[in-house]
């Protein structure tokens, strides 16, 4: 295997960090030097060869911990993977479009072999030989969905899709920026975004909703969206809160560079062929500051975006009590000068 994974924890000493490779492809999500709510969709096709961009489902240094710390979520509480009766359609269609993806895209890490209905399947980074039956759950350790979810990064949410409307009616969720799987199952599309400032006066969901609704097999979209985490934990959920919420208190002007991490999901939508369900899966990206600010061009404009964002998002996007430290530090790496467009790195 090319790739090297990681030994690296989530949790308790927080062994994780990033490699100058994954520093320099982390999906940095500010185009522009100032940030307001948009739809901000896009085809999800290949884009640089490395970047993020460039595969179906990334797989990266950080699968083999990631998948590690997934099963300990499950392990502390199984209502973090849930799908009702109707959706285990959607899970087998789910399981077949990661099993082709990454037996396409990663041939050296992942092998599917397809004899009809019967399926060998080989996922060398976890260790995992299984042959089972195409449609049969009895012929898996767990439902389709969650075990092929089991060995994805990111969470998936599987949406069913009627009376216009998107519903959350299946998903595995361990990886999440405070939002509850256990809360919104069975919600609709603008139940479980109701708690989004400002967004619902603009118009975003309405547009977002059109634009799902009519996404087309074979056409998946995608689009980032972004938070700020104290730590480089993938569990922020409301179920934990009470472990991860104090840690916010923890900065100081020494810590800051390390402990305060940019979070960053590359969301991307994809129809699924025989339930038609709406598949979002939702990966997320931890990138310290001090990392980040290593790239000149992101430590100005993040700079820029924290100090303008108003009070309503920086409350939101959870840092509203620590912006004016992270303003401070992050101000040392702003000159002031002109950024360009777009969200690469300046030498790129």
């Amino acid at each position: 295997m090319g790739m090297v994974f990681k030994d690296e924890t989530f949790r308790d000493d927080y062994s994780f960090s990033n490699s100058p490779e994954a520093i320099k492809r982390f999906p940095f999500p500010f185009d522009k030097d100032s940030y307001m709510y948009a739809v901000n969709m896009e085809p999800h096709t290949p884009v640089r060869a490395g970047s993020v961009y460039e595969k179906s489902f990334d797989v990266d240094e950080h699968y083999v911990s990631e998948m590690r710390d997934r099963a300990l979520v499950l392990a502390d509480d199984p209502l973090r993977c849930q799908s009702l009766p109707h959706m285990t359609l959607a899970g087998w269609d789910l399981l077949e479009l990661i099993m082709v993806a990454k037996a396409k895209d990663y041939p050296d890490l992942f092998t599917l072999h397809q004899d009809g209905d019967r399926w060998h399947w080989i996922n060398r980074p976890l260790g995992i030989d299984d042959t089972f039956t195409f449609g049969d759950e009895t012929t898996l350790p767990y439902g389709p969905m969650e075990y092929i979810t089991r060995q994805a990064q990111g969470d998936f949410c599987v949406l069913d899709q009627r009376e216009g409307n998107l519903w959350m009616d299946a998903g595995m969720v361990t990886t999440q920026a405070d939002w509850s799987l256990d809360f919104d199952i069975g919600m609709n599309f603008f139940e479980w975004h109701a708690p989004v400032p400002l967004a619902h006066e603009l118009g975003i969901f309405q547009r977002a909703l059109k634009f799902l609704t009519a996404v087309q097999i074979g056409a998946p979209a995608r689009r980032l969206n972004w938070t700020m985490t104290v730590n480089p934990l993938l569990d922020t959920s409301p179920e934990n809160y009470h472990k991860w919420g104090i840690q916010k208190t923890t900065l100081t002007s020494e810590n800051i560079g390390t402990k305060q991490h940019l979070r960053v999901e590359l969301q991307s939508f994809w129809r699924l062929p025989r339930s038609n369900a709406l598949v979002f899966p939702i990966r997320c990206y931890l990138i310290s500051l001090q990392d980040l600010v290593s790239q000149p061009k992101w430590g100005r404009r993040l700079h820029r975006v924290l100090r303008d964002l108003p009070v309503e998002l920086a409350t939101y996007k959870g840092f509203i009590d620590n912006r004016p430290a992270i303003l401070e530090y992050l101000s040392q790496f702003d000159d002031g000068a002109e950024t360009s467009l777009g969200t690469w790195p300046e030498d790129d």
